[in-house]
């Protein structure tokens, strides 16, 4: 799977599958399109449309928060072992197979109204989503000739981004046009295209039965379900107050006991999967901080932009989407380009840098946030956090890749998609967390300078109250205090969501002080061709420059 196990410059073709090469690799990369996209857009759309999908299946706000959480913690529980079991199994039967059975359910649930019977489905479900986009680095590195690495590993890099600025706006159409229901049947549609073209574009792969005889099955597992349980922990805290829910300290113990345990299976077991000294590669090491930062810096697209749009200026995810889709999204059809052009000719640290450099010039502007803010305001932010989105993780994973061992391939697939998928998830339940307790925090230091009987508020009260009289003289007073109680916790809210940007801000900061002690990758597939003006200029006009 890792670059090094490429054949030498000479040649145009990676290390191939063992059944052989890819019929058509044209279909593979289709492939890598649906099953990345696929898996991103269904994450988001249950999330940000979790409110319908309260409506629809009757469900109390406990409940609908227990539906999120089943449906992204199973997909952390598979998704780590999916580079070790297409390895074992072949991508045919990992990636085709699933897409077909995922197919089914996404048809059958909007029929569901027995909630336990939801909850099954709901997992069953994410740990199928959980397949695809492991597997696609898999179809790139096995399936593809060299000089598609890099534009297929960008289509999986700016997944994430397109995803996070177009989903709200598919939220939208869906709920207002199509109904509910295809939150979940997109993927009816666009699982059995995948599943053709995985089947069209990777040979068909014999079962590897010497690596299953020594798989390490219970590192698997217990790797796994301490990811998962971990992340339902942290998921579930914000709404349950932490250390005062016994299911959330149930769970975040019961993740740590199982992490301890994979530790000490990993050091005891023969062939261990995913041992985790591949970490203290200094490179490899970093190069997985980076992502998380980066994926945590990045909530400020995934988490404040849309959620103040929502919770301040209160829009619909149709009003809201058009910003990130517009000037979020589709800028990307022209930057991603430009980030693949530039790693050519360029060390991936300069192009990481830029991107991360403007994520954090994106947050600062966000600092600047007040409560009069509209939709049109952000767009300088969300255009900023689109250039974000296409120079920084696509990067980041050429650097992983450009510094891996084709020895521990699929224990790097293992880490990289803990800190891809669950650093994602775990990130946003800790950003709300954040903004609770800021907001918590500064409306009691507002609170504090409002006092009963002090001139100034009483002024306040006077003038609301008078405006409240013609709607009624014997509610105006209370419909005052009650107005003034708003505008301060909408303040409050206003200042923690600066919080918020300035948190992401220093990320940031802390993912370029890490990018700086990243050291040059050994020569391979990525390495960037510095391009030469005199060769350029000889090209073009056959004579040297005067």
């Amino acid at each position: 799977m890792a670059p090094n196990d490429a054949a030498p410059a000479t040649s145009d073709r990676g290390p191939l599958s063992r059944g052989g090469i890819a019929p058509q690799p044209l279909f593979a990369v289709g492939a890598v399109l649906l099953g990345s996209f696929l898996a991103n857009f269904d994450s988001r759309l249950t999330s940000v449309g979790l409110p319908d999908l309260r409506g629809a299946f009757s469900l109390s706000f406990d409940e609908g928060a227990w539906l999120s959480t089943a449906a992204i913690g199973s997909q952390i529980l598979v998704a780590p072992a999916v580079a070790w079991l297409a390895t074992a199994f072949g991508l045919r039967r990992v990636l085709g197979i699933p897409s077909l059975i995922y197919a089914v359910i996404s048809l059958i649930i909007p029929f569901v109204h027995d909630y336990p019977t939801l909850i099954a489905l709901a997992i069953v479900h994410g740990m199928l989503l959980g397949t695809f986009v492991p597997a696609t680095l898999m179809i790139i590195f096995r399936n593809l000739p060299i000089r598609w690495w890099l534009p297929a590993i960008s289509i999986y890099s700016i997944r994430v981004g397109f995803a996070l600025d177009s989903s709200t706006s598919l939220v939208g159409f869906y709920v207002e046009h199509l109904g509910w229901q295809w939150l979940y049947w997109q993927g009816v549609v666009l699982a059995p295209l995948m599943a053709l073209m995985v089947y069209l574009g990777t040979p068909n792969e014999p079962v590897n039965r010497t690596l299953i005889e020594d798989a390490d099955w219970g590192g698997m597992l217990l790797l796994g379900s301490a990811v998962s349980m971990i992340y339902a922990g942290l998921d579930q805290g914000n709404r349950l107050d932490w250390l005062q829910s016994g299911t959330v300290m149930a769970l975040l113990a019961s993740g740590a006991v199982l992490f301890a345990m994979f530790l000490v299976n990993e050091t005891l077991v023969r062939q261990p999967w995913a041992h985790f000294n591949v970490l203290f590669s200094r490179n490899i090491g970093i190069s997985l901080a980076v992502i998380l930062l980066y994926t945590l810096t990045s909530l400020s697209n995934a988490s404040l932009v849309p959620n103040f749009l929502g919770t301040i200026t209160q829009l619909r995810p149709e009003q809201s989407g058009s910003l990130l889709l517009i000037y979020g999204a589709l800028p990307m059809i022209v930057l991603v380009p430009l980030s693949i052009a530039a790693l050519r000719h360029v060390d991936p640290r300069v192009v990481v840098v830029l991107g991360l450099a403007t994520f954090a010039a994106a947050n600062l502007l966000g600092t600047q946030l007040t409560h009069a803010w509209a939709r049109e305001d952000f767009i300088p932010i969300v255009l900023l956090q689109s250039i974000g989105q296409a120079f920084t993780l696509l990067p980041i994973i050429i650097m992983a890749l450009s510094n891996s061992d084709p020895a521990r391939a699929t224990t790097f697939a293992a880490y990289i998609q803990i800190m891809r998928l669950g650093g994602a998830e775990i990130g946003v339940a800790l950003m709300g967390t954040w903004l609770r307790v800021r907001e918590q925090v500064h409306s009691a230091y507002l609170g504090l300078n409002i006092q009963s009987g002090d001139p100034d508020v009483m002024r306040v009260l006077q003038r609301l109250a008078g405006y409240f009289t013609g709607h009624g003289a014997g509610q105006a007073k209370a419909r005052a205090v009650g107005t003034l109680a708003a505008q301060v916790q909408r303040e409050a809210n206003v200042l923690a969501y600066i919080d918020g940007f300035w948190l992401c801000f220093w990320l940031a900061i802390a993912a370029l002080v890490l990018v700086a002690l990243i050291t040059r990758a050994p020569p391979g597939p990525f390495s960037p061709t510095p391009i030469s003006l005199r060769s350029a200029w000889l090209r073009r006009f056959g004579s040297s420059p005067t």
